[in-house]
C-alpha cells in the first residue's frame, strides 16, 4: 500500500496533526453514540416514550452503521479520503442538532441513523487512512493515538453526561457538543492532506470473507459477545434508579469507575493478549455474564454495586482488544475488509442487544434483561470453545 508520508509537501507536523484530528473525531463519536446510555430516563420522559422505546436509539444508529460499514468501500471508492471524513463529520454535526432539538420520539430516531452512518464510515475508514498517513513503522504509534481518542470518550461520556444531565438537561449535554464537533470538522479538513483513492486490489465483497468458517464462527462470537454486553450496559442507569436508588451524583461516580476501569482492563488484556488469546476470547464473556449476574442480588448495597460496576467495567474493556487482535491474525490476506466486517458485526450486536434489552425491560423487567445479556454471553463462549475454530485452517 502506498503512503502520503513519502510526498515532500507534507510536513511530519501536519501528518501528527492529522492523526490528532481523527482521534478527536473518534472521541466525538463515541461520545456522541452512547450518551443516550447516561441520560436514557430524562429523554424518555421528555418524549414521552418509555425507557425501552429510548434505548432503540442505540438501536438505530447501530443498524445504520452496519449498512455503512459494508457499502461504503465501493460507494466512496473514487471520492477523495479527506472529503469523505469531513463529510462523515459534517454529518455528525447534523445530528446532534436535530437530536438536541427532537420535539418527538420519531426525529429522535431520524438524527440517530444520521450519527450511524458517520459511524460505520469513520470507522470502516480509520485504519486504513491512518495506513496511508504514517509510515509503517509508525502506524503501531498512530492507531494508538487514534484509539486513545475512544477511550477517553468510552471513560468519561456516561458520566459527564450525567452529571451535566442534571445541571443543564439532556438537551443541553449535546448542545455542548455541537461547537466542539464544528471545531473538529474544521481541524480535520485543515489538517489531513487530498488523499485521492487508491485503485481497488480485487478484495471483493466483504461479506465474502463469511465463505472461511473460521471467520464466520469468529463473527458470531462477536456478535454475541457484544450482543450481551450491550444489552445490559445500554439500561445500567434503569437498573441503577431501581435497584440501588442512586440520586445523579452517585449515579455519575457508579459510571466514572466503570469507565477508570476500562484503562486497566485494556492494559491488562493487551499484557498477556500474545499467549492467552483464545482464553481470553472464552473466559472475558464468562466474567464478564457472572458480574452481570451477581448485580441482581447485590443491587440495593451501593458499595456492593460500585465494586461489581468497577469490574464490568475492565472486563467488557478487554473484550475489543481480544477481538482486534483475532482479527490480526485470522484475517492477515484482507485486514481491510475484516475491518469492515467486523465493524459492521459490532454494530449489528449493538443494535440486537439494545433491543433485546428494551423488550425485556418493557415486558418483564430489568432482571431480565440482565439474565438475558448474560445468556448471549454465556453462547459466546461456547462458540469460541478451546479457539480452534477460530484459527484459520492452514495452521
Amino acid at each position: 500500500m502506498s503512503t502520503l508520508i513519502n510526498h515532500p509537501s507534507i510536513p511530519n507536523r501536519q501528518i501528527w496533526a492529522a492523526v490528532g484530528s481523527m482521534a478527536m473525531c473518534a472521541a466525538m463519536l463515541i461520545a456522541s453514540e452512547f450518551m443516550p446510555v447516561s441520560l436514557l430516563t430524562p429523554i424518555a420522559s421528555d418524549l414521552r416514550a418509555s425507557v425501552g422505546m429510548a434505548g432503540q436509539a442505540i438501536s438505530i444508529s447501530g443498524l445504520f452503521a452496519v449498512v455503512t460499514s459494508l457499502v461504503i468501500p465501493s460507494v466512496t471508492s473514487r471520492l477523495d479520503r479527506r472529503n469523505v471524513l469531513v463529510g462523515l463529520a459534517g454529518l455528525m454535526l447534523v445530528s446532534l442538532v436535530l437530536i438536541a432539538e427532537a420535539g418527538s420520539f420519531t426525529t429522535l430516531m431520524a438524527a440517530r441513523a444520521l450519527l450511524g452512518i458517520t459511524v460505520g464510515g469513520f470507522w470502516s475508514l480509520a485504519t486504513a487512512t491512518i495506513m496511508r498517513l504514517v509510515p509503517e513503522e509508525s502506524l503501531p504509534k498512530a492507531l494508538g493515538v487514534l484509539y486513545t481518542g475512544n477511550a477517553v470518550a468510552t471513560s468519561f461520556a456516561a458520566p459527564v453526561g450525567s452529571y451535566l444531565g442534571g445541571v443543564i438537561g439532556w438537551r443541553g449535554v449535546f448542545w455542548a457538543l455541537v461547537p466542539i464537533v464544528a471545531i473538529n470538522l474544521v481541524l480535520l479538513l485543515v489538517t489531513i492532506p487530498s488523499m485521492k483513492s487508491e485503485r481497488s486490489q480485487g478484495n471483493g465483497n466483504v461479506l465474502s470473507l463469511l465463505g472461511r468458517p473460521h471467520v464466520a464462527s469468529a463473527m458470531l462470537g462477536v456478535m454475541l459477545t457484544f450482543g450481551g454486553a450491550f444489552a445490559v450496559f445500554t439500561y445500567f442507569r434503569p437498573f441503577f434508579e431501581s435497584y440501588t436508588h442512586a440520586d445523579v451524583a452517585e449515579l455519575s461516580m457508579l459510571l466514572l469507575g466503570m469507565g477508570l476501569a476500562g484503562f486497566a482492563g485494556t492494559y491488562g488484556a493487551s499484557a498477556i493478549m500474545s499467549k492467552r488469546l483464545y482464553h481470553l476470547l472464552m473466559g472475558l464473556p464468562v466474567a464478564l455474564a457472572a458480574v452481570t449476574i451477581a448485580l441482581l442480588p447485590s443491587g440495593h448495597n451501593f458499595w456492593a454495586v460500585a465494586a461489581l460496576v468497577i469490574a464490568w467495567g475492565a472486563v467488557n474493556a478487554a473484550i475489543p482488544v481480544a477481538w482486534s487482535t483475532w482479527l490480526s491474525k485470522g484475517v492477515k490476506d484482507k485486514p481491510e475488509n475484516g475491518g469492515g466486517l467486523m465493524v459492521a458485526s459490532i454494530q449489528l450486536s449493538i443494535m440486537v442487544g439494545a433491543e433485546l434489552g428494551g423488550t425485556l425491560l418493557d415486558h418483564y423487567s430489568i432482571g431480565a434483561t440482565f439474565i438475558g445479556g448474560a445468556t448471549l454471553l454465556i453462547l459466546s463462549a461456547i462458540v469460541v470453545g478451546n479457539g480452534r475454530r477460530l484459527q484459520p485452517r492452514a495452521e
